[in-house]
């Protein structure tokens, strides 16, 4: 009897463990993602921006769409108010891994890729719409040149224009040449344009403009409205000059292995979102700047309002200058395309 008995016990014993086995199977099929469900890919972005301002605003919206679109599958996890550190550290630390992607202004982006400073010439590109065309035909052969040294660029934003803001007013060159105009050491192309054209210079970091405008070390500084009236410098520099000097950029760059992490179903729609809201962005910048030059004006800030044949001279003096700029400054063939599209732009072609 128990001979008899054995094989139908093994028999029972193996059927409930193919049984079970199907069930697992079936439940895996029916669930594919119950075992994937913790699964997160964690993006570490750094901003030297406050969160409080549209940049911040902007990467927190950019880290919700990431969220949303992927399900959070995907987190981008923004670390703004530059507690990265500045833009020399947070780009060692992206191509280190430590960080996946940073924001980075024109300088920023110049220690990538010098050429890109070249946007930045003195009084090459004059209003909002000039650098739409520009952007438009020339941001692909930028981000091919970013790419190629193992990034992804994301997203690229306009924040406004460098003015100049002195203690005494500022019509034509001749009148900032007479008094003393400091400029970060962070961007030394502007600096050796500037001084290449006859300026007396003095290199100022950010962190001191305030101190140095009091003391008298500086007279004038070449800066971003919105920082200007951020640190109170129109306090001391109570005039603020019509004409723009150069664009402030700025862009959201991904290291390309962080990048080829996130799974191709997602790419588009990530990519796509970021831009949607960088561009939204960049408005809101172009608002907020108006906005601060109207406060400070309301605060005893005097607007500088040149004419025409004003705007002209200082035109007419950087062009004098760009000889020896391209030589030791800026990128040649760069300059001569950017040239190039505005002469087009200019004259309704």
């Amino acid at each position: 009897m128990k001979e008899k008995n054995i094989p139908r016990i093994e028999r029972s014993f193996w059927e409930r463990r193919c049984r079970g086995g199907l069930f697992a199977v079936l439940f895996l099929l029916a669930a594919p993602g119950a075992l994937f469900a913790q699964r997160t890919i964690t993006l570490k972005l750094a901003s030297m921006a406050p969160e409080n301002t549209p940049w911040g605003a902007a990467l927190n919206r950019i880290a919700a769409e990431w969220s949303a679109i992927s399900k959070g599958e995907v987190e981008l996890r923004v670390y703004h108010n530059g507690v990265a550190g500045g833009e020399a550290d947070v780009l060692r630390k992206l191509k280190l891994n430590q960080i996946q992607g940073v924001v980075l202004t024109s300088a920023g982006l110049n220690l990538i890729d010098p050429q890109i400073m070249t946007l930045s010439t003195p009084f090459l590109i004059r209003n909002d719409a000039e650098l739409d065309r520009v952007l438009r035909d020339l941001q692909p052969l930028l981000e091919e040149n970013i790419n190629k040294q193992g990034f992804f660029t994301l997203a690229w934003a306009k924040s406004g224009w460098v003015k100049i803001f002195s203690r005494r007013e500022v019509f034509v060159p001749q009148d900032l040449k007479r008094q003393k105009l400091g400029l970060s050491p962070e961007t030394p192309e502007l600096g050796q344009a500037f001084k290449v054209m006859g300026y007396q210079m003095v290199p100022t970091m950010l962190q001191d403009t305030l101190s140095a405008l009091n003391s008298g070390m500086i007279d004038a500084v070449c800066q971003s409205p919105a920082l200007v009236g951020g640190m109170q410098v129109f306090g001391i520099a109570k005039h603020m000059a019509s004409i723009n000097i150069a664009p402030f950029m700025g862009s959201i760059v991904l290291n390309k292995r962080a990048w080829d992490r996130v799974p191709e179903a997602y790419k588009p729609r990530i990519a796509a979102a970021s831009r949607r809201i960088a561009n939204e962005m960049g408005a809101s910048i172009t608002q907020m700047e108006a906005e601060v030059i109207r406060t400070m004006t309301g605060l005893g800030l005097k607007v500088n309002q040149l004419s025409p044949d004003q705007e002209q001279a200082w035109y007419t003096d950087v062009e004098g200058a760009m000889p020896n700029l391209l030589e030791s400054t800026f990128n040649r063939e760069l300059y001569q395309k950017i040239t190039s599209i505005l002469q087009q732009y200019r004259s309704g072609r």
